[in-house]
């Protein structure tokens, strides 16, 4: 063996024991009591807990939008990423208008793979559906491939997909075996309500809430969730972020649909107040943080496992593009950043008693790797996977600052945050990546994941 993890409390989506871990060849290949290898580098993780390697299964790097691009690179998503205990990211590759599926992913990929740090996969929007297209599903299913997005939103840039793009796609991805994740928003109301804020001068970050409150989410949630339920077609909601439609997901699936719901930190830990802020821009994100009640709400469907997954929606923008929106909330870039936080927070909060570690994981990397189908080789510690693990200190007390994390951003709007405990290591198939608040990977080792969903 090369490396064997010893004395440390395993801890998986449904089980908690303490145990050694052998590892040779980046894969785990022993589980048990007394692993000995002269051979083997050896840890000793008395005293901590060892977990799979968070999934952020929802990122944005080095994306173009609002007339920029998401500040952190591939290299530093991904550095960030690990640092934070994430070993596997799922980032989004938009298609360009005349380009198909494959051509999309390998083109992202060309950007990707000289830069990443940890391994990774890719959804593929579509925003150009056309009858090839639509059969290329099948291709790109059989090429690794099978989640694609759709936005219900966002029809000025050119993305939004309509109800007969939505049912289309929802049709052949039950077909051939994909997966659609939405981004439900009514871009209708949203256009009403700000040109009317606009109007009326109401132009702080505020009104970037206020344009897109609580209902205008909900409708897009029940709208998205009426078309799969009438086409027997599963679907992802990606950053639900309201109350109401935490309640419908939950209807859809006590009816035996097959309906995913993901939720980011950001929601579970901030509400709409922080718009009221001087610095209020910095948190604009779409969704955006709604009420307590629905905060509330969101941590109950954790609890219930009606939320299935954690991811970030990791799209930070430097301090000096937020400011665009200053004076106007329309001229904000919409997004925020959370991939180094998402395990640490999640894990913090398990470590003060609000939900357990197993929890944790479970909607942190288990259910992600099982969803988008990489759990032969990611989201738990079993014999044979990949050896993508955190040692985590429940002792370490930390507090997140700009200046101890490791993106290319230059704020962070977690400043301040107190965290009871945190990942002193974090191994990516074996290779050590990050150790006591430094990153000690190398960007390139990431590797592309081919995956294949289970039904």
């Amino acid at each position: 063996m090369d490396l064997i993890i010893k004395n440390g409390v395993v801890i998986m989506a449904r089980d908690t024991y303490k145990a050694d871990i052998g590892i040779k060849n980046g894969k785990i290949v022993s589980i048990g009591k007394e692993i000995e290898d002269n051979e083997a580098e050896v840890i000793d993780a008395e005293g901590k807990y060892v977990l799979p390697g968070a999934i952020d299964a929802h990122t944005h790097l080095e994306m173009p939008f609002g007339g920029t691009i998401s500040a952190d690179s591939y290299e530093a998503g991904t550095r960030a990423a690990a640092c934070g205990g994430t070993t596997t990211v799922f980032d989004f590759a938009l298609q360009q208008k005349g380009h198909g599926i494959i051509q999309t992913a390998k083109e992202r990929d060309e950007l990707c793979a000289p830069q990443a740090c940890i391994d990774y996969a890719f959804h593929v929007v579509i925003s150009d559906l056309r009858p090839e297209i639509l059969d290329e599903f099948q291709d790109a299913v059989d090429y690794g491939l099978p989640s694609f997005k759709v936005y219900m939103v966002y029809k000025k840039e050119g993305l939004m997909a309509d109800d007969g793009v939505l049912c289309q796609v929802l049709e052949k991805a039950k077909e051939t075996g994909a997966l659609i994740s939405v981004h439900a928003e009514n871009p209708d109301l949203i256009d009403i309500r700000t040109e009317k804020y606009l109007r009326e001068g109401k132009t702080s970050a505020w009104y970037h809430y206020m344009s897109r409150p609580e209902f205008v989410e909900a409708e897009a949630d029940k709208r998205a969730i009426h078309w799969a339920k009438s086409l027997n077609a599963p679907l992802y909601i990606v950053h639900l972020a309201n109350k109401e439609g935490m309640e419908e997901v939950k209807k859809a699936k006590d009816e035996g649909y097959e309906i995913y719901a993901e939720t980011c930190p950001q929601y579970l830990y901030f509400t709409n107040e922080i718009y009221k802020r001087e610095d209020g821009r910095n948190f604009v994100c779409s969704p955006p943080m709604k009420g307590k009640e629905s905060l509330d709400s969101l941590w109950k469907g954790i609890k219930t496992g009606d939320i299935s997954t954690i991811a970030t929606d990791h799209c930070p923008f430097q301090t000096s593009e937020k400011d665009w929106g200053k004076d106007d909330f329309t001229k904000i870039p919409n997004g925020c950043m959370g991939i180094e936080n998402m395990y640490p927070y999640m894990l913090s909060e398990a470590n003060k008693g609000r939900i357990s570690f197993n929890k944790v994981v479970e909607v942190c990397s288990t259910n992600p790797a099982k969803i988008f189908g990489c759990d032969d080789q990611k989201g738990s510690i079993v014999i044979g996977k990949d050896a993508d693990i955190v040692i985590y200190d429940p002792k370490k007390e930390f507090i997140i600052s700009k200046h101890n994390m490791h993106s290319d951003v230059d704020y962070t709007i977690w400043e301040g945050v107190k965290l009871k405990g945190y990942p002193v290591m974090t191994f990516s198939r074996g290779k050590l990546v990050f150790k006591d608040g430094e990153f000690v990977g190398k960007p390139g080792w990431g590797k592309f994941l081919k995956r294949k969903i289970k039904r």
